[in-house]
């Protein structure tokens, strides 16, 4: 826990339910153990995104779909969502997910390794207005020398679980041994988007810790 537990509880109990299918996603991850975002990011990214309207949305961790599609509640009329997914056994449910939502037309859910299909959608000349990474966290710097090909000057990039649980203020030799590949390079991540020239980065300590990024 990053803050206070009670002040999370308490704004906890300010959210609205964001519709019954919804509800029932929340629920099947929750009795699954399937990670998705946390209560205060998804009111976070809703925020965000109507904030800075994107055109093209891109999710890397699609897991059972939740967060794809509360950013899709927030989205501009004309926007659409590519996400990515590579963890089979939850493709067909986020599939499904999707397709039970009223935006299953503007979501595009690819499967396979998000460095492979971020390469790819480079070569396609994608490119992406707002970016929400929520991947395999040891691969975060890996993703973000693709990403950069593919935003320009105002594009918001957003990276969840940053903070890793409080444990990265901590020790190397604090951690865990198998989590301690993930907790150097999380720290090299926030040092290298907090110092590089062509990003302003904050880190929010929300739900998990976040850094939010936007493109000079």
């Amino acid at each position: 826990m990053i803050v206070n537990e009670r002040i999370v509880s308490y704004l906890h109990s300010l959210e609205r339910s964001n519709g019954e299918l919804y509800d029932e996603i929340e629920r099947m991850a929750h009795r699954t153990e399937v990670p998705i975002i946390r209560k205060e990011m998804e009111s976070f990214l809703r925020v965000m995104i109507r904030m800075n309207a994107p055109k093209n949305i891109l999710e890397l961790g699609t897991a059972i779909g939740y967060s794809a599609l509360i950013m899709a509640e927030a989205m501009p009329p004309k926007c659409s969502i590519t996400t990515i997914e590579n963890y089979a056994p939850r493709i067909p449910i986020a599939r499904e997910n999707i397709l039970k939502s009223p935006y299953a037309a503007r979501i595009t859910l690819l499967e396979g390794e998000a460095l492979d299909i971020l390469k790819e959608l480079n070569r396609q000349k994608q490119t992406f207005e707002f970016v929400f990474i929520d991947a395999a966290k040891a691969q975060y710097s890996l993703y973000l020398e693709e990403i950069l090909k593919m935003t320009a000057k105002g594009a918001v990039i957003i990276s969840d679980n940053v903070l890793r649980e409080g444990e990265l203020i901590e020790s190397r030799f604090a951690i865990e041994r198998r989590n301690r590949t993930i907790h150097s390079r999380m720290r090299e991540y926030l040092y290298h988007i907090k110092n590089m020239k062509e990003l302003e980065t904050t880190i929010v300590p929300i739900g998990d810790g976040i850094s939010v990024s936007v493109r000079k």
